[in-house]
């Protein structure tokens, strides 16, 4: 697949400790504990295209647990970043619980910087999209800039059990 090239200037959100083990800003945690789209070798930022989708994603992968000191940050990737879009109708099986096949085309994604993001679509809300951004590519530098994190807030009632 082709890079596209971004013609607007977007966000993207990140949620994690930012004084903890795996930063906010690194993708060392997910060398340690490989997601939906990479590898032990192969890092990668896992992030998402709203803020809402942000936390419905930590709240699925924390087993109803969120762990303390959880902070987002807003990402903003500049106009002209290179991107991906991952297609579900090229790649059946993407969604399985064990996501061989995503795995597979994530590591080759971040292995040969085919381009900075790619927008991955969420298995836990369908209409939504990851954005993978790649720190390894030769954009990320330039193109990839980080707010200043603030503290999540969460509503006890998505905690609450009956």
């Amino acid at each position: 697949m082709t890079a596209q090239i971004l013609d607007r200037t977007i966000k993207a959100y990140r949620i994690g400790d930012p004084g903890g083990r795996f930063p906010i800003m690194d993708a060392a945690g997910s060398t340690l504990y490989p997601g939906r789209w990479n590898t032990v070798d192969t890092p990668v930022l896992y992030c998402a295209e709203h803020y809402s989708t942000a936390m419905l994603e930590k709240l699925v992968h924390g087993g109803g647990r969120i762990p303390p000191n959880q902070h987002f940050v807003e990402i903003t990737i500049d106009a002209g970043a290179s991107y991906e879009a991952f297609s579900t109708a090229a790649h059946p099986g993407w969604d399985s619980a064990v996501p061989t096949a995503s795995r597979s085309f994530g590591a080759d994604w971040i292995t040969r910087k085919r381009s900075l993001l790619l927008f991955a679509p969420s298995v836990v809300a369908r209409m939504e999209r990851a954005v993978l951004i790649n720190p390894d590519h030769p954009e990320f530098r330039s193109k990839v800039r980080w707010g200043l994190h603030e503290p999540v807030y969460w509503d006890k009632r998505l905690f609450d059990r009956p």
